[in-house]
């Protein structure tokens, strides 16, 4: 049955609350939070340095920067990650079925994150490499303590956040001066380099991106097992590559509702009927792959008000019973 989901980040402070929405509102696939109101080191990317093993990391004035040794914003970004698994093990008790966490993906770390001599990681190309090994490595090990934690879960998926990974390929990332851009990234190593993660992630590997311009054969051709994306920013090539996904039985997520207020909240009618829509112009039968289809809102929930949030979520939910 097609199910509903966050893409990961909520608004304010409170992770608590956040999980106690989560576990409450997305029974059939919650996920494990994100709180980026807290601070940079709650944040995507730092979330992502704190479960990158090997090496370390600091902030700076300019942003993350790789370091010798975890400086102390990395060193909180890692306790803070503890402590909100803590927290998820003390209201997770007894959760059974699927659940989902998130990571940032190693090439929107690399164009986000810096040399120890300034510039992005994305300029190295040793060091991009090393940077995406360290952050596979540091997701087995991640996995490894979320399934401790919940021992009830069946099913354990993994999303790979890389909102980035288009500006990667198409040379679209500014260089530290901002009078140039990098070079763009050869296919082969954007895929060897995201493998090494979705491998480390599990049989249940998605990739997400809001970004349009994402290449989606790459992603599945690296290993990603499901795709999450925004559907009013699909191309025609994208409908595509989604349709050839699901008949050769992977997952894809839809962001269907605004990740952020909208002038006029939609009704789960309509969001049933875009969805019936779409899957007709693909030429498939809903009966056959809405078991595969997961709803979710367009992007992350962090600039929505607690209003929109619950009523976001309990319309998806409503629109995946439907369908």
């Amino acid at each position: 049955m097609t199910v509903a989901t966050g893409v990961g980040s909520y608004p304010g402070e409170d992770f608590d609350e956040a999980v106690r929405i989560v576990l409450g509102e997305l029974t059939e696939l919650p996920h494990l939070p994100e709180v980026p109101g807290r601070g940079v080191t709650a944040g995507m990317v730092g979330r992502g340095l704190a479960v990158m093993a090997e090496l370390g990391a600091d902030l700076q004035p300019a942003g993350w920067r790789l370091t010798d040794a975890p400086g102390v914003d990395h060193r909180r970004a890692r306790s803070l990650l503890a402590q909100d698994l803590d927290a998820l093990e003390e209201q997770g008790q007894g959760l059974t079925g699927t659940f989902k966490i998130q990571v940032c993906g190693p090439w929107t770390l690399a164009a986000t994150v810096e040399k120890p001599r300034g510039d992005k990681l994305l300029s190295d190309h040793g060091a991009r490499r090393e940077l995406a090994q360290a952050v596979a490595h540091g997701l087995a090990d991640h996995v490894r303590d979320v399934r401790r934690r919940l021992p009830g879960i069946e099913r354990l998926v993994v999303q790979v956040d890389e909102p980035a990974l288009a500006a990667v390929l198409n040379a679209q990332v500014p260089t530290a001066s901002g009078f140039g851009k990098h070079r763009s990234v050869d296919l082969p190593e954007a895929s060897e380099a995201l493998g090494w993660v979705l491998e480390s992630a599990g049989p249940d590997a998605w990739v997400h991106s809001c970004a349009p311009g994402t290449p989606l054969g790459l992603l599945r051709g690296a290993g990603a097992r499901g795709l999450s994306v925004d559907l009013s920013l699909l191309s025609a090539a994208d409908h595509d590559a989604l349709a050839e996904a699901l008949e050769a039985g992977d997952t894809v997520a839809l962001g269907v509702v605004p990740g952020t207020d909208p002038a006029t909240d939609p009704t789960d009618a309509r969001v049933t009927e875009s969805v019936l829509r779409w899957l007709d112009m693909l030429g498939l039968d809903p009966g056959e792959v809405t078991e595969r289809l997961v709803l979710t809102p367009s992007c992350g929930l962090a600039g929505a008000s607690p209003t929109w949030v619950r009523t976001a979520l309990a319309v998806l939910r409503k629109a995946a019973g439907n369908l």
